[in-house]
């Protein structure tokens, strides 16, 4: 069995041309570069061809040749994350993340963000435990550029790094933390249970954002400092994929890299996992509804033997429909969600186990504990069986062929491998270390490390509700020993060069860039089927639109839509639904079946060779639901549940009070989801007669994305031809409200430490090349980028929060504009007053030159990235379906990019951008914003938001 499914994924991938191989490469290397490895996809593996070069300083270079589209991905990895700090400064590698982006000698503040952009590019940066790497994706010929940018903030930055960048970055970091762990319903979980599975000297006992307390102790010198020991090239991997000339690569990165001063030696940490005497039990009072149990084991470290053993044990316990915990807890109604998971890093690893209770007293952790650990001595008795490691492997399979489908895909796991593994491509060894892992292993595992061993349990409950917990607390962390802190020595070597970096790289030649070769039929009841064949991976993606959507309810029976789509993944007539996701997992396939405003969406994604029996169980989901009763209370009871949860979210409070601004007492007041009490009057009988009456071919779509021809895809989607319902009904009329001055609405969030801010107004519907278009085109510099007015003055000028900016959602009826900042409580009034600010300066003054000349290029290059993917062409494909455009749109936008003029825009601004036209929604903390908001001299009143 394992042998068979070896060869048999070999042979499917080695007998496709889509997996670009390696490319030869002239011995005539740079001085002072050397080559490592060529490895090379043979006939019988599977895995990511590349070449590994070392430049004398120390930097790994990996590159991966991917002529399919005209771009590049670059990835730099430094072996540095919150694991390498130390007690008492926890955070600083996450906060160089920010640092790096500041601008280095040769760059200047915010040109990083702005020069990618305009290159028509994208960028980021993450943090973990183990590692920071930056990425940016671009046109091929802006290869140089980002070389040389990466360069630049590798042996140029500390020059640049001032004590005001610092302030204002410490700021940033703190607005991240308020918005990402204290002001989300459940963010401090992770927090409390690293502190109790950890010993304080362990730099996984908090996490990688770090305390405030730490951040606000240190200077620009001790993160200088701790630049200085880690972001050397030595400690680094420079990985490019895509569409690149391998010499001129080279050539290029050892002008830009070469003469970078090596770092301080670095050695891998070494492992570190713990261990527990006994049982810990801690508690966490938390603005919630639904308590959450989470139990923790520690286990081993990444690479492990026991690794892959853990992994599987994770998912047949919890990782899905046919998962125990799912069994037994979730959908008896028990518990609203459980799973199970394991965390791996590079010290240590953890098995988590977690359950959601429902809200209310049936929500006490004391028994749904009890209950896990219940269902956990079930796999005594149970065993791991072969299906269980068939249908794993099935998955695994796909997700490995899936997870090539893009460029930056590919160079991730080159880096993420080389990082911790020195060995970039790890496929052909993940897989088959799969395939020998045996039932055995697997219950051995969990004898080893899980069953009857200490753990630590979570009680997250509401506020006052301590009695809901698992149990009373026993364990305490000890208090944490913040260092004397000592002033650090900043001395570091520039490298010299014999050019001038200050002279930014030109690109070349732009890039060429083709749109998708569509092809296009009828089936005989008329659905229109669009689609194109993408043969860079063996794989196929359908979508299969239905006219059923949230439009077509009426408002008593708002949920309805969503909840008629859910069914249709539960049984069918034939088959349980547990049946039908084994079937599906061994063959690596996913079917989904969701609604929205206009339709409901058939998802299907699957290896080509697997298509007929994919589309056999779609059929099934489609045409012969079970609308069984025990499954429509469960999921009735979960939506009602969801809808309780999403209701202690700050960032729901603000989109329900758009839709209850804008769109009063129409089809779009209420989200997809419903009210609880449209929810709750909902009956078996509602869904089966709105599935009759509105699941009909009349209307409906089909879009194709995948290696396979038209003609093929035709005869495969006959069935679907023969589909007949009812004819479509027609929606009713609705009316929008109408406000005549601007005035603040305050939703009030006791004690929340951030406020969610919204300006929104009405629009105009969907236009592809109209005023709409054009507006969005006018607001990309007033708030539609990192290095926006809106952006830069709130989060870099200011330090009011982590991110700001606005956007246009134009519809097939309405449109929206907003802009939006989750800002500081204490800095509420002013960031609207500098929002309302920079509106007012580009009604009155409009644009400059240099704005559109950076709108013009950033806008018109950002098409080479634009159809890389299955996914991104299935949403062309898509779009073009829904407002039935011609391919020639998409010329005919670029025309506009690039001949609109200033004048226009500023047109533009001044009709759609005047905050006086703009209703301005404040989420937050009532009794710390109000005084704020009675300074800005506009009308304020209060909104109750259900």
């Amino acid at each position: 069995m394992r042998i068979a499914l070896v060869v048999l994924l070999s042979v499917l991938l080695s007998a496709c041309s889509h997996f670009p191989s390696k490319e030869t490469v002239a011995n005539s290397f740079p001085a002072g570069v050397e080559l490592i490895e060529s490895h090379q996809v043979g006939p019988e593996r599977v895995g990511i061809g590349y070449d590994k070069y070392r430049l004398a300083n120390g930097l790994t270079v990996i590159l991966h040749h991917d002529h399919s589209d005209p771009l590049v991905h670059v990835d730099m990895t430094y072996h540095v994350g919150s694991a390498r700090e130390e007690e008492g400064y926890s955070g600083f590698a996450h906060f160089f993340e920010h640092m790096m982006f500041q601008g280095s000698e040769h760059v200047g503040d915010q040109e990083h963000f702005r020069l990618i952009t305009e290159a028509g590019g994208t960028m980021n940066g993450t943090t973990n435990r183990d590692r920071t790497n930056y990425f940016q994706t671009v046109p091929a010929n802006e290869l140089e550029k980002v070389l040389w940018l990466e360069a630049d903030r590798m042996g140029f930055l500390l020059d640049a790094v001032s004590q005001h960048k610092f302030e204002i970055q410490r700021d940033t970091v703190k607005n991240e933390r308020s918005q990402r762990y204290d002001n989300r319903p459940y963010g401090l979980m992770y927090e409390r249970m690293g502190e109790a599975l950890y010993p304080r000297q362990h730099p996984y006992s908090w996490q990688t954002i770090g305390y405030v307390e730490d951040l606000e102790r240190v200077d620009v010198d001790d993160l200088k400092a701790f630049f200085l020991r880690w972001y050397g090239p030595n400690n680094a991997v420079l990985t490019i994929g895509g569409d690149i000339d391998a010499n001129e690569a080279l050539r290029w990165v050892n002008k830009y890299f070469g003469s970078i001063p090596r770092g301080p030696e670095v050695e891998n940490a070494p492992k570190w996992p713990v261990s527990l005497e006994s049982d810990r039990y801690i508690t966490l009072e938390d603005r919630i509804q639904q308590p959450m149990l989470l139990m923790a084991w520690p286990t081993e470290y990444r690479g492990s033997d026991n690794e892959l053993s853990l992994d599987i044990l994770a998912r047949v316990l919890g990782g899905g429909r046919n998962s125990l915990l799912y069994q037994e807890l979730v959908k008896p109604g028990i518990v609203l969600d459980a799973g199970a998971f394991q965390d791996c890093a590079e010290l240590a690893c953890t098995f988590y186990v977690y359950a959601m209770g429902n809200s209310g007293d049936s929500g006490d952790l004391t028994q749904i504990r009890q209950q896990v650990l219940e269902v956990m001595s079930q796999l005594s008795a149970r065993g791991i069986s072969e299906d269980d490691l068939d249908e794993i492997k099935g998955m695994v399979e796909a997700g490995m062929i899936f997870g090539l489908q893009s460029v930056s895909g590919k160079v991730s796991q080159l880096a993420s491998n080389e990082t911790f593994y020195a060995q970039p491509d790890r496929l052909q060894t993940e897989f088959e270390a799969l395939n020998n892992v045996l039932t055995d292993d697997v219950e051995m595992a969990f004898k080893r490390f899980i069953q009857h061993k200490p753990s630590v349990s979570l009680s997250t409950v509401p506020l006052g509700r301590e009695d809901l917990a698992a149990a009373d607390v026993n364990y305490v962390p000890a208090e944490r020993m913040l260092p004397e802190r000592e002033h650090q020595q900043v001395d570091y070597q520039r490298p010299v060069d014999d050019f001038d970096r200050s002279i930014m790289p030109v690109p070349s030649t732009p890039v060429e860039v083709h749109l998708p070769e569509l092809y296009r039929f009828s089936l005989d009841n008329g659905i229109d089927v669009l689609g194109t064949v993408n043969s860079e991976t063996p794989t196929v993606q359908i979508q299969l639109s239905i006219p059923a959507g949230r439009r077509d309810e009426s408002p008593e029976q708002a949920g309805l839509a969503r909840l008629t789509a859910a069914m249709l993944n539960e049984a069918t007539q034939t088959a349980s639904a547990e049946v039908l996701a084994a079937e599906l997992d061994k063959l690596g396939s996913r079917i989904n079946v969701r609604s929205n405003t206009y339709s409901t969406t058939v998802s299907i994604t699957t290896l080509t060779r697997h298509l007929d029996e994919t589309l056999a169980i779609a059929a099934q989901k489609l045409w012969q639901p079970a609308f069984d009763e025990a499954d429509f209370q469960r999921l009735k009871q979960q939506t009602l549940e969801g809808l309780q949860y999403e209701r202690q979210r700050a960032e729901w409070l603000a989109n329900q009070a758009t839709r209850a601004l804008l769109y009063a007492d129409t089809p779009f007041a209420e989200s997809a989801d419903g009210t609880p009490a449209s929810v709750a009057g909902l009956t078996l009988i509602d869904v089966k007669d709105f599935y009759t009456n509105f699941y009909t071919h009349e209307g409906a779509s089909v879009v194709v994305v995948g290696d396979i021809a038209a003609s093929v895809i035709e005869a495969k989607l006959s069935k679907l031809g023969q589909w007949q319902g009812k004819p479509m009904s027609p929606r009713a009329d609705f009316a929008l409200p109408v406000y005549d001055k601007a005035a603040v609405w305050l939703v009030d969030r006791p004690n929340s430490p951030q406020s969610n801010i919204r300006f929104v107004r009405h629009a105009q519907p969907f236009d592809a090349d109209g005023e709409m278009f054009t507006t969005q085109l006018a607001n990309f510099n007033l708030a539609g980028n990192f290095n926006s007015r809106i952006n830069l003055n709130l989060r870099e000028d200011k330090g009011y929060t982590y991110g700001a900016g606005g956007y246009l959602v134009n519809g097939r009826e309405i449109g929206y504009a907003t802009f939006y900042a989750q800002v500081r409580a204490d800095a509420t009034g002013a960031a609207i007053s500098e929002v309302i600010n920079e509106m007012n300066e580009v009604v009155l003054a409009g644009f400059t030159e240099q704005e559109v000349d950076f709108m013009r290029m950033a806008v018109g290059q950002k098409e080479a990235l634009s159809y890389e993917t299955p996914s991104q062409k299935a949403g062309l494909l898509a779009q073009m379906q829904i407002y039935a455009l011609d391919k020639g749109y998409i010329e005919r936008q670029n025309q506009i990019v690039a001949e609109v003029s200033k004048e226009t825009l500023n047109q533009m601004a001044k009709k759609w951008f005047d905050p006086r036209d703009y209703q301005v929604i404040v989420v937050g903390d009532e009794k710390t914003v109000r005084p704020q908001l009675e300074l800005l001299d506009i009308p304020i009143y209060d909104l109750h938001v259900e």
